[in-house]
């Protein structure tokens, strides 16, 4: 079998592998890049992007249920489910083409096929063998298998996303982002929703004092928490699934229409047969070093979800292929910092968040200074009948520089960057706070976080 000659061969078409084209097309270098399915991975296909739209329609119930609030009579709406699933797949129905032509235009190869190695710079691809300087594996991530008897009985969160039919009741086994971003989609959409979560604090990577005002949020609008749940097994009842899980105060059973399994994302790397190309991998896990190059196999790379232990964010997967794709051309020299990287928990309303929580600054023996506000009788907030607005602020009195900044509501999602900014440049929460700001808005408001 004939073998084409690569400098650069990329194993996965998301986020991650295709950021790495751009730099190393830029210094001339030949790239193929390999993608059994749709371009533009989860994120694009199966994410982010089509669940905005569905967000999107959650907020705008949310938006409809408080039209009392600024005196309009509304009658109750009604979703059409079908419908909307139909507009989301027709929103993103031509990315993968889009990002196809786009690629073709830098002259990368994109080649229909799953990548597996068969040496230590030598990738098969059905019936295509492919040699390369450099391999990058951006194969991004799956749902994590669950152990107990019946797990195959649940859905996958992409499934949800192509499901035209609205359940009744659906249940999520775990409680982390995703879990916590649909159920508010399918609660404000008239379903009934119930989290059963492993351990024994909800969302435990984010602040805190700021998931407690999600987790009340969500009570408020139905959702059925448990915390810690420990699930015995699933169980077909005729049209419904029964989990049968062991809680504090003994063992219920939960019947449901749907069940999903919410308990997070894991690397996609098990068809890789990475003992063939001499890359080591423990606990799921591809050995990099800080330049996100193999520590087994100076020819590979890997970024994106399918390296795990950080946020499974699409910006962070661009930000890793483009410094591998920087570091290939250019030789090792760049390695991501992920210490200042926005991101939002997209409940209705959503949690956004940037840097150090509270208790991980205290961690590392920081003098703190905390600003925590309720800003829910706020002008701002009453003014837009907002159910919930919060935020807290975490500034090193040593330097007077944010290291960590946390807001419910609020249009957090869209504030958090300007912390976001302000970190990355150093600019102290004084001058931050000193800042001429429009009025009337939200990021007037900063002045008064801090």
């Amino acid at each position: 079998m004939a073998s084409r000659y690569f400098d650069v061969v990329i194993i996965g078409g998301g986020n991650a592998g295709m950021a790495v084209t751009g730099p190393a097309r830029r210094a001339g270098l030949s790239v193929a890049l390999l993608e059994p399915s749709l371009l533009g991975g989860t994120c694009s296909n199966r994410g982010c992007t089509p669940k905005k739209v569905l967000v999107a329609a959650a907020q705008a119930l949310d938006e409809i249920s408080r039209a009392g609030t600024h005196k309009i009579d509304v009658g109750e709406p009604k979703l059409d489910w079908a419908a909307l699933i139909g507009r989301e797949e027709d929103l993103i129905k031509d990315l993968p083409d889009r990002f196809r032509q786009s690629l073709l235009e830098r002259e990368v190869a994109v080649i229909p096929g799953q990548g597996r190695f068969i040496g230590a710079n030598s990738i098969a691809a059905g019936d295509n063998v492919f040699e390369a300087k450099h391999i990058v594996v951006a194969t991004g991530s799956k749902p994590r298998d669950l152990p107990f008897p019946g797990a195959e009985l649940m859905v996958t969160p992409d499934e949800v996303l192509s499901d035209r039919r609205q359940p009744r009741h659906v249940l999520f086994v775990g409680g982390g982002v995703i879990a916590f971003e649909f159920a508010h989609i399918y609660a404000r959409a008239g379903t009934k929703v119930t989290i059963l979560e492993a351990a024994p604090s909800f969302l435990a990577n984010f602040e805190q004092d700021g998931v407690a005002r999600i987790v009340a949020e969500s009570s408020r609008i139905g959702i059925d928490l448990h915390s810690p749940v420990v699930v015995d097994r699933i169980e077909d009842v005729g049209d419904a699934r029964r989990v049968v899980a062991k809680l504090e105060d003994g063992e219920r059973r939960f019947d449901a229409d749907l069940v999903v399994n919410g308990a997070g994302r894991v690397a996609n790397i098990d068809g890789l047969d990475l003992a063939a190309g001499g890359v080591v991998a423990e606990d799921g896990t591809i050995e990099t070093d800080n330049h996100l190059r193999s520590t087994s196999n100076p020819a590979v790379w890997a970024g994106g979800d399918a390296l795990p232990g950080k946020h499974q964010l699409s910006p962070v997967a661009t930000l890793e292929g483009s410094i591998i794709g920087e570091n290939i051309a250019g030789g090792s020299r760049q390695k991501p910092d992920y210490r200042r990287i926005p991101s939002a928990i997209q409940t209705v309303p959503p949690m956004a968040t940037v840097g150090l929580s509270e208790a991980a600054a205290r961690s590392v023996g920081l003098k703190l200074r905390v600003e925590e506000n309720d800003m829910s009788n706020w002008l701002s907030a009453k003014t837009l009948g907002e159910s919930e607005a919060w935020s807290k602020v975490v500034v090193d009195t040593d330097t007077d520089l944010i290291c960590g900044a946390h807001i419910v509501g609020h249009n957090g999602e869209e504030l958090i960057h300007l912390f976001a900014m302000a970190m990355r440049h150093a600019i102290t929460a004084a001058e931050v706070k000193q800042a001429t700001y429009a009025f009337p808005t939200f990021s007037s408001d900063i002045r008064s976080m801090l």
